[in-house]
């Protein structure tokens, strides 16, 4: 039978007086006989000095949160919880920072198929263990793996409640370039600049997208890195939205490089990567806006050839595309019929804000006067649930899932 905290601790001081331990544990005689007499709960930090005290390397932790009048399950999950947060705030050694880096990248490639709303919990419970992790005593370069995890933690965090269109989001940016600082870790702050662009894009914000786009590939210089290949596309299309066909071929070219010199482990399918199937597709898309039809649809085929056929959204994304460059090349009827076949494809969950929002895009480039039938289709489809709610109104701005 499990122990009670009083049980323990009288146990744990062994031959040493109540008065010895209050005053190791800088608290009064009177409160440590009342623990031991079960007469008195223990606060988590009178617990955590008494296990010092005594040198119980956790066990007075982990047996502050079990109450006896709880329910076995609920003694069993007090316990769990006790001992993990006294296992996680402990000394780190090489295998568990090897498992705080495989927890930030497993987040990260889960961020191309796993529902926000799913992701987020675990989000919220692994970066429950960073912050204990940061409070304990770290050597410096422990400390600055554990920042620079917390800087890209924070950066998922930010993205998740982005595709929410939490606005919270913005805080959590803050949050993420404040550990990427503290870590001195430009790659990492690269990657946090690039990502946040996408945020300014997405909201309108095109001039802002520049900048921090900008900032995003100086931080970096010459390191090849995330940041860079994710930052530069991104500017080409604002630039491409702003009708400025130089500057997005020169940010088109920077693109190019960035992904040429990025190594091959970052080439991949996550929110800390950058792959060709993205690059085909932006630069498809910055093509489209301006106009360029023809090379945007040799981009458009090629992305589609590269993209799994799981990754919904992105391939959702460059058929609007294609959409789009018909309707620019005066083939409204095609262009309407075109989205109006993309949405139905997908299934409800995967209808997210951004895929209608730039399904509404191609709405506007067909005028119902010139393809009524086909445009009222694909109005009417625009009213369907997305992403199992309606988001047929007016108003909304997409989400992102980062590099998008």
């Amino acid at each position: 039978m499990t122990e009670s905290f009083g049980e323990a601790l009288r146990r744990l001081r062994g031959g040493r007086s109540v008065r010895d331990v209050a005053r190791l544990a800088s608290c009064g005689k009177s409160h440590v006989s009342d623990l031991e007499l079960g007469k008195r709960r223990p606060t988590r930090d009178l617990a955590a000095a008494l296990d010092a005290a005594l040198g119980a390397d956790g066990e007075l932790i982990a047996l502050a949160d079990v109450r006896p009048d709880l329910d076995p399950l609920a003694q069993a999950d007090a316990l769990q919880r006790g001992l993990h947060e006294a296992l996680t705030a402990g000394p780190l050694t090489g295998t568990s920072l090897d498992e705080v880096d495989y927890t930030v990248a497993r987040h990260g490639r889960a961020t191309r198929h796993r529902p926000e709303v799913r992701l987020l919990p675990e989000l919220l419970a692994d970066f429950g263990d960073l912050r204990l992790m940061l409070t304990g005593r770290q050597s410096a370069p422990v400390r600055k793996r554990l920042l620079i995890a917390t800087a890209r933690m924070a950066g998922l965090m930010a993205l998740t409640l982005l595709k929410m269109k939490d606005d919270r989001s913005r805080a959590w940016w803050r949050t993420g370039r404040a550990a990427a600082a503290a870590a001195e870790d430009r790659a990492t702050l690269s990657w946090m600049y690039a990502q946040e662009a996408y945020q300014l894009y997405y909201s309108g914000d095109l001039a802002g997208a520049v900048e921090l786009a900008g900032r995003a590939q100086a931080l970096a210089g010459g390191l090849p890195c995330a940041g860079p290949a994710l930052a530069a596309p991104l500017e080409a299309r604002a630039h491409a939205l702003l009708g400025r066909p130089e500057e997005t071929a020169v940010a088109l070219a920077a693109a190019e490089t960035a992904l040429g010199r990025l190594p091959a482990e970052e080439r991949t399918e996550s929110a800390f990567g950058y792959s060709e199937s993205q690059l085909r597709f932006h630069i498809g898309n910055a093509l489209t806006h301006l106009g360029i039809t023809g090379r945007a649809r040799e981009e458009q085929d090629r992305a589609l050839e590269l993209y799994p056929t799981a990754d919904h959204t992105d391939r959702a994304l460059i058929r609007l595309d294609q959409a789009m460059c018909l309707a620019a090349d005066g083939d409204t009827a095609g262009a309407a019929s075109h989205a109006t076949n993309v949405i139905v494809d997908l299934t409800p969950e995967h209808r997210s804000p951004l895929i209608i929002f730039r399904a509404r895009d191609v709405a506007v480039k067909v005028p119902e006067a010139r393809a009524v039938s086909e445009v009222r289709v694909l109005r009417e489809v625009l009213a369907l649930p997305a992403g199992g709610r309606d988001n047929g109104h007016s108003g909304d701005h997409p989400g992102d899932r980062g590099g998008r």
